[in-house]
């Protein structure tokens, strides 16, 4: 991404002033109540010249803050949101599950609210930020889905500008910016414009930043609308873990096997069948991928339905590219 992609944001949101300050406990407790608590440190002999603004949605928020001098941010977990960090000058490190991500030109980062995290912003820093409910956005993800979560969503920290998806989300972000800037967006009472302007940034996040549920989202771009598929996966998705049979879906579904199978294949270009393994690899993936607390490879293939265990893995390595063992 060129620079000049970034420079035309510096001033995103200047309407929108939340805080001017010298003052390190000020900037404790205004930018606290924006975000969480944390801790905030100045490094020694630096002069702080904080700048921050703020504005508010329903389920997300759009902030443009730095600090001028270099600082150390310590929010420990946000427990409640996501938090998207663009930087628009100077650059960043962050900590945040277990590796460093070192933010500027060509990297944004973005939190997850479950997870430790510890940054350093250089003098000169200034990001672009968007906030997001944890609740809202799991919500959204499982609309998109079309099945209950299984846990949390969690993101990988690392957002790569470079690349298409990276730039979308980051000109998704501006966009909305922007539109707050000229008084289109959360300038009075929130309406449907505000409500879609929120499902639609969370929606660009989920499938345009690798996640822990990105291999569920496949489905996202086919969805079926007749009542009867509805039903089908309705039916399918409660029942993930038991012995299903074609026949046991389509009477379900108040279909006959072959309208059943027109459905499937109509709407995802595969069996019934075949999707429905593809959903339990799915359920199988997410709960591998976790960094912490890893299942037993044998408990989690039985737990969403594979009854034969070499069955399991060579399908799991077909769909991922990977052993379960990895991931």
């Amino acid at each position: 991404m060129e620079q000049a992609a970034l420079s035309v944001s510096k001033d995103l949101l200047s309407r929108f002033p939340i805080l001017r300050t010298e003052d390190l406990f000020e900037a404790r407790a205004i930018v606290g109540q924006a975000f969480c608590d944390h801790q905030l440190d100045v490094r020694r002999g630096a002069r702080l010249r904080v700048s921050h603004d703020h504005v508010s949605g329903t389920e997300l928020s759009l902030n443009a803050l730095g600090y001028g001098a270099e600082v150390h941010i310590n929010p420990g977990q946000l427990q409640r949101f996501y938090l998207l960090q663009f930087p628009l000058a100077g650059r960043a490190s962050i900590c945040h599950r277990g590796e460093t991500v070192e933010a500027g030109q060509d990297t944004a980062t973005i939190l997850n609210p479950d997870r430790d995290t510890q940054m350093t912003w250089e003098e000169g820093c200034r990001k672009l930020l968007l906030q997001v409910n944890r609740g809202f956005l799991e919500q959204v993800a499982q609309d998109l889905i079309g099945a209950e979560l299984p846990g949390a969503v969690r993101f990988d920290p690392r957002v790569d500008l470079t690349t298409r998806g990276g730039q979308h989300l980051f000109a998704q972000v501006v966009a909305a910016a922007r539109a707050a800037g000229e008084g289109e967006l959360w300038c009075g009472t929130a309406g449907l414009n505000e409500a879609w302007a929120e499902r639609e940034l969370a929606t660009v996040l989920l499938e345009n930043q690798p996640s822990n549920v990105s291999h569920m989202l496949w489905r996202t771009r086919r969805a079926p609308t007749s009542r009867e598929m509805r039903r089908a996966l309705d039916y399918l998705h409660a029942n993930l873990c038991e012995p299903l049979r074609v026949e046991d879906i389509a009477r379900e579904a108040g279909l006959n096997v072959r309208s059943l199978q027109i459905g499937f294949k109509a709407a995802f270009g595969m069996s019934p069948m075949r999707y429905l393994r593809d959903v339990r690899l799915d359920a199988a993936r997410y709960r591998l991928a976790r960094r912490r607390n890893r299942e037993n490879v044998t408990e989690v293939a039985y737990s969403v339905g594979f009854s034969h265990l070499g069955r399991f893995s060579k399908d799991y390595r077909a769909r991922f590219g990977v052993n379960p063992s990895a991931g």
